[in-house]
């Protein structure tokens, strides 16, 4: 009985790694909303980096935005976002460039 324990145990922690593995991010697409009216994005390091104010919620850091400039699309993944309080739905974000899924 020991040993069958000691068995579960060491198995609950081997799958452990294997679940947080198989949560992804959340994609969410602004290519079709326009830039300076319904968000704002603001490049910087040759637009490696950036920082976006829009609105919506759920966004989350390490969930990723996928934006448009002209007929090229880019996919960022949020560093980090705060929320303002008021309105509730708007919040700046840190976005690093990453490679569209």
């Amino acid at each position: 009985m020991n040993l069958s324990f000691s068995f579960l145990s060491k198995l609950a922690l081997v799958n452990f790694p294997a679940n947080e593995l198989k949560q992804k991010h959340k994609v969410h697409d602004y290519s079709r909303l326009v830039s300076g009216s319904d968000y704002v994005f603001e490049r910087l390091n040759e637009g490696t980096i950036g920082y976006m104010t829009g609105s919506g919620t759920g966004i989350k850091a390490s969930d990723r935005i996928i934006l448009q400039e002209g007929c090229e699309f880019y996919q960022y993944q949020v560093e980090e976002v705060d929320y303002y309080s008021d309105p509730s739905d708007m919040w700046i974000a840190l976005l690093k460039q990453v490679l569209i899924d």
